[in-house]
């Protein structure tokens, strides 16, 4: 459970460090594109043979940097998901689904673009989980 929670911290914070240091020196453009790259350098790390984690973490932490309502929102439908299907999996996918439209409908307007995108590639890491979500085989929290 502490290798899991830290794994957790330091993939969010990855991908927050990224978009502060960006937007500081060099504004929101920036942000944006660090935070795109700090999700793609998680996704596809040169150092693994581009087989890296799936990318939630890194997804939320970015969002929570680039606009702490649309993360702190995005994180309430992850946990949300979470506490009603008992699958990490699905809550991954119902967060980033609603991420853009948190994006619009808290007035950072301007970020659904990239959180569609990163929506997207969250659900295509997980086509494994969609697949065994299907078949009604996705672990559940706390089951091993």
């Amino acid at each position: 459970k502490k290798a899991a929670f830290l794994t957790l911290v330091f993939d969010a914070g990855k991908g927050a460090v990224a978009v502060l240091i960006a937007r500081a020196v060099f504004g929101e453009a920036a942000a944006q594109l660090a935070g795109l790259a700090a999700f793609l350098g998680h996704l596809f790390p040169v150092w693994l043979g581009f087989k890296g984690g799936k990318g939630v973490a890194t997804f939320l932490g970015l969002l929570l940097a680039l606009s702490f309502p649309v993360g702190f929102a995005a994180c309430m439908s992850w946990l949300a998901a979470a506490v009603v299907l008992r699958m990490s999996s699905a809550a991954a996918l119902v967060s980033a689904l609603s991420a853009p439209i948190w994006c619009v409908v808290l007035g950072y307007g301007v970020g659904w673009v990239l959180a569609a995108v990163l929506a997207a590639l969250i659900w295509w890491s997980h086509r494994s989980n969609i697949g065994r979500l299907m078949a009604g085989e996705e672990p559940k929290i706390g089951k091993k």
